[in-house]
């Protein structure tokens, strides 16, 4: 996961120089995971808060970024967006606007 993360994290600033605000599940989930008393993902009060916590985010998202790479989560996210209408990209350099520097 912490992988993960930062390579999700490496592609935030892309996103925001081009016009967006990017946003992490994992950014809101898990300070809510540490106030249920969850130690960290794996902990199982997890289950309860980290998918939930995308899923709700994605109600206020208007695109997804699919990296590649092996991620339930992000293929989860894919799902909802997909169910949603929502566009999916699987490049930074995909994302309307993008700009390189």
């Amino acid at each position: 996961m912490a992988n993960n993360l930062a390579r999700l994290e490496e592609a935030a600033w892309p996103i925001f120089r081009s016009g967006h605000v990017p946003m992490i599940g994992e950014w809101v989930a898990l300070p809510v995971l540490r106030g249920a008393g969850g130690t960290g993902p794996a902990d199982p009060v997890a289950e309860q808060i980290m998918y939930p916590t995308a899923e709700r985010l994605l109600r206020h998202c208007d695109a997804v970024l699919r990296l590649p790479g092996e991620s339930t989560g992000a293929d989860e996210d894919v799902r909802i967006a997909t169910e949603r209408g929502l566009p999916v990209y699987p490049r930074v350099e995909d994302i309307p606007g993008y700009r390189a520097s």
